[in-house]
């Protein structure tokens, strides 16, 4: 049966969205692709001969595999030269780009969306960013410019934070449970909203949000869409965390741990594939699973939405760099395949699923009185609500001396006020939130860490 087209949401673009268009000198590009036998003197290019590069690689592990646990006579050979292959040659890595992205790597970010996505209506596209908070930016641009409000966790990522407040661009937090966002708040805000201008856009991170860690289930992303198209909300689903999905917690018993990892067939559905309108506004990234110094990833919406992406692209970052999309596309379409790369996500899954289970086994044994907490079924962090004695629970300061205690005793934790939409007004600074990431660290460092919090935090619970 074949797929409906989009619901136009075009009427709620912002005035400079509206008048965004191709570049000039990107819209003749068309003719140099599609004409062989065309001698272009209007193209402003380097020559590819002046280009210093005659192959640009890495050595890779095997798909599936690390690299601590690699020898070096496996280490994969990925590279690419002047000369086209499986994918393009280095003049067209190395030049300038018309913010679309250069057609291998562009290609295999769109088959993998339809593998693992399958969006539900027909006019659905791809579009390359830098990550995923360049790529919020431009979503962001599409729909709300100066006096708009955003619709957000009531926790949430500081670059967003840090990105809307010079844009004069509001925030509305929406209260969260243990799975994030809750969508009968969603619609009481949307129902009782009284400001001036009309509430348009509303983003979340449903994946192991950040700070939180809490996973939105196929229910609750149902609710939270039909709340969407009650309101005529667009969605911006970032997803960086997507594939770090694991098994739920269990506590040690001598049993074997991480038996069945989801993979990509067994995640949780996105809310892209629930998305029968094209009111999603999905941010993929590369940065949690091969490497965020890549500053590679994508956007999936409709046409006319990565269209005008497109066209802020080529005004600004052109494209992701062409040594990082060379290196993904020949990585991907030379080497892995969507096979391998499946095996690559499982391998992460395993490393973050034993970090989480190695960090929750001593939060348990050490941190029992001080501190509450949801065991998270994906992503790197744990949110942990600090048990403050009755008496200092009201006192100014209260959690300004639990950071400084942390410091004195050598640990370090992420103070909830800086993920608060409400600013660091002195009420939101003594929330008894800490954040703590068990992504970085060595496991070997975990207990002397968490001895260290106990310690910092027992003079106040």
């Amino acid at each position: 049966m074949a797929k409906p087209h989009s619901v136009d949401l075009s009427g709620l673009f912002t005035e400079a969205t509206r008048v965004r268009d191709n570049s000039p000198l990107k819209s003749l590009t068309k003719y140099m692709e599609a004409d062989s036998q065309l001698v272009s003197l209007g193209a402003g290019l380097p020559h590819p001969s002046t280009f210093p590069f005659a192959q640009i690689g890495a050595r890779v592990a095997p798909a599936g595999a690390s690299v601590a646990n690699t020898a070096p006579a496996d280490m994969l050979n990925v590279y690419v030269t002047t000369l086209p292959g499986a994918v393009e040659g280095l003049g067209k890595f190395l030049q300038y780009g018309n913010g679309r992205g250069v057609p291998s790597y562009a290609a295999f970010t769109h088959e993998h969306t339809q593998r693992v996505h399958d969006p539900k209506y027909s006019d659905w596209d791809t579009v390359v960013s830098l990550g995923n908070t360049d790529a919020f930016v431009k979503a962001l641009m599409l729909f709300c410019s100066s006096g708009d409000t955003l619709l957000v966790d009531e926790w949430t990522y500081p670059a967003i934070i840090g990105t809307v407040v010079p844009m004069n661009v509001q925030l509305a937090p929406i209260h969260m449970d243990g799975e994030g966002m809750v969508p009968e708040a969603l619609d009481d805000v949307c129902t009782s909203w009284t400001g001036e201008r009309k509430l348009r856009m509303v983003y979340t991170i449903p994946t192991a949000q950040n700070p939180t860690g809490a996973t939105m289930s196929i229910e609750r992303k149902r609710a939270i869409y039909a709340v969407a198209q009650k309101h005529n909300l667009v969605i911006i689903e970032d997803d960086p965390y997507y594939y770090l999905q694991f098994e739920p917690y269990v506590a040690p018993s001598g049993t074997e741990r991480y038996t069945n990892l989801p993979g990509i067939k067994n995640l949780v559905p996105s809310l892209l594939s629930l998305d029968t309108d094209g009111r999603v506004i999905r941010l993929d990234s590369f940065s949690k699973v091969l490497a965020p110094g890549l500053r590679c990833g994508w956007v999936t919406a409709p046409k006319y939405i990565t269209d005008k992406i497109q066209f802020h692209n080529e005004t600004s970052i052109q494209q992701p760099a062409g040594v990082s999309q060379a290196i993904v596309a020949s990585l991907m379409n030379d080497q892995w395949g969507h096979a391998g790369w499946e095996r690559h996500l499982v391998q992460i899954q395993r490393e973050y699923a034993m970090r989480r289970d190695v960090f929750v086994d001593l939060c348990l044994k050490h941190l029992n009185g001080l501190v509450e907490f949801t065991v998270p079924d994906a992503g790197m962090f744990l949110w942990f609500r600090v048990l403050l004695r009755p008496e200092l629970q009201s006192q100014t300061g209260v959690m300004q001396r639990v950071f400084d205690s942390m410091v004195a005793n050598h640990v370090l934790l992420v103070p909830g006020y800086m993920f608060s939409p409400k600013g660091a007004e002195q009420k939101v600074r003594d929330e008894p939130y800490i954040r703590a990431a068990f992504s970085f660290a060595a496991t070997t460092d975990f207990e002397v860490a968490i001895t260290r919090l106990a310690q910092a935090l027992a003079p106040f619970c």
